[in-house]
């Protein structure tokens, strides 16, 4: 289990899945509802064929949360990259050109964008 026992750790992962837009893309119908409805019906899960099936979900969820993330992140990142090289080049560092072909480079400087 991911550690979601409660109708609150429930409703802040729909709410998060829901304001970046993941919640109906990653899930299908039977899957939003089965947590809709533990919301609105369970306080505190017990059962553990419900648990389980929960926990499957949320993994699914969390698993598209941080590969959405992760591209945003080589998106921004790429764009920084280009104007980083740009700027190198126009300084006479032709060595600048390589940056934006490196991945991990490109992540970082994604990663600390989003994170400012």
């Amino acid at each position: 289990m991911v550690g979601l026992t409660t109708k609150q750790d429930l409703v802040k992962i729909r709410s998060r899945s829901l304001r970046t837009r993941i919640w109906f893309r990653a899930l299908s119908k039977i899957e939003r509802a089965i947590i809709d409805l533990s919301i609105k019906c369970v306080e505190k899960i017990r059962s553990t064929v419900l648990a389980r099936t929960i926990s499957t979900i949320v993994s699914k969820l969390l698993g598209s949360l941080e590969e959405d993330f992760m591209k945003r992140a080589e998106r921004i990142g790429c764009n920084i990259a280009e104007k980083l090289c740009t700027l190198g080049e126009r300084w006479g560092n032709n060595a600048f050109s390589n940056w934006k072909c490196d991945k991990c480079f490109v992540r970082f400087l994604g990663v600390n964008a989003l994170n400012t």
